[in-house]
């Protein structure tokens, strides 16, 4: 018997075998389609950035106003109860200056990263989202920020329909 022990009964097809086209080989490209729901909450709020708008869920056991929204508090365990129109400003709680894209290939200039707390929507509700038209020295939190959007034409009701937040006061 020889030394080398089968674990799998058949024969080893090698990369000489391949090369010769000894086996029938057949390459397909799958394109697969995928659709998903957003849910009733997040249908909304995708639905009202499309229009330039920010909507919220308001708990009113707790007071409290959910962006991004959800149909259920974590807080009281139990439904929202209505929709808040939320403004497109508010202030940077935290944030990050990044000097490397996502392979950690260096950048010449850096990307500023911020959760933006809503104005209208109870404090630790936040989106991360792009900062523009500041300077990495000029970035602090507690600044005011105001969303610069898409134009009505370029908005697909995602959150890039948002290009970035920049210091508030600027040219709309």
């Amino acid at each position: 018997m020889s030394s080398r022990i089968k674990k799998y009964p058949g024969t080893e097809i090698t990369p000489d075998d391949v090369k010769a086209e000894k086996y029938l080989k057949t390459v397909y490209q799958a394109d697969l389609r995928y659709a998903w729901t957003s849910g009733v909450a997040m249908g909304r709020f995708l639905a009202g950035l499309k229009e330039g708008k920010l909507w919220g869920r308001k708990c009113d056991v707790c007071g409290r106003v959910l962006i991004p929204p959800r149909m259920y508090c974590e807080r009281c365990f139990r439904p929202t109860d209505s929709w808040v129109k939320l403004h497109d400003t508010g202030t940077v709680v935290t944030y990050s200056i990044a000097y490397v894209n996502f392979d950690a290939s260096r950048r010449a200039d850096p990307i500023l990263v911020a959760v933006v707390e809503i104005d209208g929507a109870s404090p630790l509700m936040g989106i991360l989202h792009l900062l523009g038209e500041a300077r990495p020295e000029d970035v602090k939190i507690g600044m005011k920020v105001e969303a610069v959007w898409k134009e009505p034409g370029e908005r697909v009701g995602a959150i890039t329909d948002i290009k970035y937040f920049r210091p508030a006061g600027g040219k709309k």
